[in-house]
C-alpha cells in the first residue's frame, strides 16, 4: 500500500511541476490573454445595451444608449445604416468619428449597425497599457449587422475605409505634459496594439474598426543603450526562460526514473512473495 501511495504522488508531481513551471515562466502571456477575453466581453455586452437603445429605429440616426450600474461612466450609442449609402454617403459626424465615403464592409449585408464606445474611467481597466499614460478616453467603433435588432453576442463585421481614413477627433483631452509627444494608439479585435502620430495634437485617422485613444510616454526615454548592452540583456531574457524549461525538464526525467523503477521493485516484491508463498 505504501508503495502505491508513493507511486501515485510521483505521478501528480509529474503533473503538477510542468504547470508551476510554465505559470512562472509565463506570467505575461496569461495576463494579456485574460485582458483580451474580459475586452471582448466587454464588447458583446455593450453591443447589446446599444441595440436596446433602439425602440423605433430610423436610418441614420444616432441613439444613445445605457449601460449597466456597475459600468457607470461609460457611455455607448448605436446607429443603423445602409451599407450602399455608408459606402457612397459616408457619415460626416458620429461622436468623435467622421467616416468617410468608400468604407466597406465584410461580410456584405444590407443594413448594418455602428456602435460607439466611450470607455471613460474604465479605459485603463480594460486596455492597460504600461509605460504610456491616457490623455483621453479609450473610444470604440464596431460595425455589427442590423438584421435582426434584438440579437445578442453578434461577430463584428469588418469594416474598412478604401479611399481616406476615418478620423477620430478627442473632445475629451487632457493637455500632454512638456517635452511629451501624443501619439495615438489603436487596439485592433486581435487584442495587437498600433501607434501612430497624432496630427492637430487631438486627431487619429484609421482604416479599420477597433479601440483608440490618445496616450503619451510615462517616463521620458533615456539614452539608447550600447548594442553589447542590448545583447546581454537579451540573453538575460532568453536564460530566464531556458532555465525553468532545463529544471523542468530534468525533473520530469527524474521523476519518470522513480516511478519506473518503483513500478519493477513493486513487480518484483509481489513475485517474491508469491515464491515464498509456494514454498511454504
Amino acid at each position: 500500500m505504501g508503495h502505491l501511495l508513493l507511486l501515485r504522488s510521483l505521478t501528480m508531481l509529474l503533473l503538477v511541476v510542468p504547470v508551476c513551471l510554465f505559470s512562472f515562466s509565463f506570467p505575461c502571456i496569461v495576463a494579456q490573454s485574460d485582458t483580451k477575453t474580459s475586452a471582448r466581453a466587454l464588447d458583446a455586452l455593450l453591443q447589446d445595451y446599444a441595440y436596446s437603445a433602439f425602440v423605433r429605429p430610423r436610418t441614420g440616426i444616432v441613439y444613445n444608449g445605457y449601460v449597466p450600474s456597475n459600468l457607470t461612466g461609460m457611455k455607448i450609442a448605436a446607429m443603423r445604416l445602409r451599407s450602399g449609402s455608408l459606402r457612397t454617403r459616408g457619415v460626416k459626424i458620429y461622436k468623435e468619428f467622421g467616416i468617410p465615403i468608400g468604407v466597406t464592409e465584410s461580410p456584405y449585408v444590407e443594413r448594418l449597425v455602428l456602435v460607439y464606445q466611450n470607455l471613460g474611467n474604465w479605459s485603463k481597466t480594460y486596455y492597460p497599457l504600461p509605460g504610456y499614460t491616457y490623455l483621453s478616453p479609450v473610444l470604440g467603433l464596431l460595425a455589427y449587422d442590423a438584421s435582426n435588432l434584438t440579437a445578442t453576442n453578434l461577430l463584428e463585421l469588418k469594416i474598412r475605409a478604401s479611399g481616406d481614413p476615418l478620423s477620430i477627433t478627442f473632445q475629451d483631452m487632457m493637455s500632454a505634459p512638456a517635452g511629451s509627444v501624443a501619439k495615438c494608439v489603436w487596439f485592433d479585435l486581435h487584442g495587437l496594439t498600433h501607434f501612430s502620430n497624432a496630427t492637430s495634437g487631438n486627431t487619429c485617422s484609421t482604416t479599420e474598426q477597433g479601440h483608440f485613444s490618445i496616450v503619451v510616454e510615462s517616463v521620458a526615454p533615456g539614452p539608447s543603450p550600447s548594442p553589447r548592452r542590448e545583447k546581454k540583456k537579451s540573453n538575460s531574457k532568453v536564460w530566464i526562460i531556458v532555465v525553468p524549461v532545463l529544471v523542468g525538464l530534468a525533473l520530469l526525467v527524474l521523476l519518470a526514473f522513480l516511478v519506473l523503477w518503483l513500478h519493477k521493485y513493486k513487480q518484483g516484491h509481489d513475485q517474491l512473495g508469491e515464491q515464498t508463498g509456494t514454498a511454504a
